[in-house]
């Protein structure tokens, strides 16, 4: 049993409360470490140390501060091995998918934000007389950081890691349910030599840590990935205390096919993005919507290719999906099963929950599961199952399916699939989606801004956005010309 501890002040302490809780091996279904049940006291230390160290980080070196990132970034990928096997472990991904996504793109993250803070430049404008204006961009102080369970470590540094180069010092909350990774960066931050307090690591729950972060007056800023009832929770609370706000929330993304698309390289991608980490992705393409002309032919090819995955263990190497990331989790999703018959959906293929053979018998898995003949805006098709469920949905006409897809409240990422490079333009002009990628999906250059419209969120991430967020703004405007006294004014 490992007990996972608070990182305060660059020491691991438990809670002071001395309260703890379980955290689960979801492929087992067992308890395997312990996690601190903190609240406002545990807090309220953090962000003591935080502002403590806040004078001296913000005014270290750009270059200093840079070098401290690249070096976690460095550690990282030394200990790449041994964090992909805690992250599946903790969250049930493919031990494949935590070597090749979650944590080379947490050590990207690093090194992306270690670099750019050397880049970082604000703007200069003279004007058409005697004056000059430019803006500085200051850290904001303390800030709080609070991410999802999906992703674990690669969201958890999508945050943290512009907040510290831009020379903020962090209050940060990792999710209750996958905290593992978050724990053993703590150890490699020490190790980096990055100074105490500076980034303070808080565990425990929403309601009480989560909840102590979003209220605490001395924390200026708030960025979360999560639920959209919490993120409105985050919005009434912390709006009236005029904190900076950046909400990254849910998805129900679209992923339209038109009948001129390359068939073959969509319907892989489309599994792809339908199933990839159990579904678990907000930027996952649940809602397929394909030109009734090839409608059959791409229905019966990709349940074809969805029959092929293999859920089970997820540290064998030929599993696909590996476990659902908590049992209330896979609750949740069967209800979404159900409730999608109950909707006159009809079962293309999955729909059950599955029992592996051996160590893992007892483990939270779903079957990948396909539906189709439901109607677009009935709730399996609106609503965020977050879960391996996919729904098949027939169109007509451009017009149509832009009514399709921007019928969700959601408004995160969208995917087109067509050749035709004007009705790319157009359809991505006209979806309401804050990412839309044609022809791909999932690829991501951390240069560019992340984030989503309506239900989604507020703010963008990435690239130079954050650290637009994580700094304050200040116009300063300047005389440049000296006037110069006349002759007779001298004396002369």
């Amino acid at each position: 049993m490992q007990n996972i501890l608070n990182y305060i002040n660059g020491k691991l302490q438990p809670a002071l409360s001395g309260n703890a809780f379980y955290n689960y091996n979801p492929s087992l279904g067992e308890v395997y470490s312990t996690i601190p049940d903190s609240d406002e006291q545990d807090v309220e230390e953090a962000v003591k140390a935080a502002s403590h160290a806040f004078p001296s980080w913000s005014a270290t070196p750009a270059s200093k501060r840079s070098d401290i990132l690249l070096k976690i970034a460095e550690l990282i990928n030394k200990n790449s091995e041994a964090l992909a096997l805690a992250e599946t472990i903790d969250q049930g991904k493919p031990l494949s998918l935590s070597r090749s996504m979650d944590i080379p793109r947490a050590a990207a993250n690093f090194h992306f934000y270690g670099t750019g803070i050397l880049h970082f430049a604000s703007e200069a404008h003279p004007m058409e007389n005697r004056f000059l204006n430019y803006t500085l961009r200051n850290p904001i102080g303390v800030v709080g950081c609070i991410s999802p369970w999906n992703l674990p470590l690669y969201l958890f540094s999508w945050k943290i890691a512009p907040a510290l180069a831009a020379g903020n010092t962090v209050v940060a909350k990792p999710s209750e349910i996958t905290p593992m990774s978050a724990f053993l960066l703590s150890e490699i931050c020490t190790e980096a030599g990055l100074p105490p307090g500076v980034l303070n690591i808080v565990h425990g729950t929403g309601p009480k840590t989560g909840a102590a972060i979003v209220s605490h007056p001395q924390i200026k800023a708030i960025s979360f990935t999560g639920g959209t009832k919490t993120g409105e929770w985050i919005m009434k609370t912390a709006a009236p205390m005029f904190k900076k706000i950046s909400l990254e929330l849910g998805g129900k993304n679209p992923n339209i096919i038109f009948a001129d698309c390359n068939f073959e390289d969509a319907v892989k991608t489309s599994v792809r993005a339908a199933f990839t980490n159990q579904g678990e992705i907000c930027l996952c393409g649940s809602r397929i919507f394909i030109e009734r002309s090839i409608y059959m032919k791409f229905r019966d090819a990709f349940v074809e290719e969805v029959k092929k995955l293999k859920t089970g263990d997820p540290l064998n190497a030929d599993s696909n999906l590996g476990a659902i990331v908590s049992k209330i989790h896979l609750e949740k999703i069967l209800s979404y099963i159900y409730l999608a018959e109950k909707e006159g959906g009809k079962l293309l293929t999955g729909g059950k929950q599955i029992h592996p053979e051996g160590k893992c018998k007892n483990g939270w898995f779903i079957e990948p599961t396909v539906f189709e003949n439901l109607p677009y805006n009935c709730r399996t098709n609106t609503e965020e199952i977050f879960g391996p469920v996919a729904t098949l949905i027939p169109f007509d006409s451009e017009k149509e399916v832009i009514e399709y897809a921007n019928s969700s409240g959601y408004g995160l990422a969208a995917t087109i699939w067509t050749e035709n490079l004007n009705r790319a333009h157009r359809v991505a002009g006209a979806l309401e989606s804050g990412i839309v990628w044609i022809n791909c999906w999932l690829v991501r250059d951390l240069r560019t801004p992340f984030g989503g419209m309506k239900n989604s969120g507020i703010g963008r991430e990435g690239g130079f956005e954050a650290f637009r967020f994580f700094t304050e703004e200040k116009n300063v405007c300047i005389s440049i010309l000296k006037t110069h006294p006349s002759p007779l004014s001298r004396g002369e």
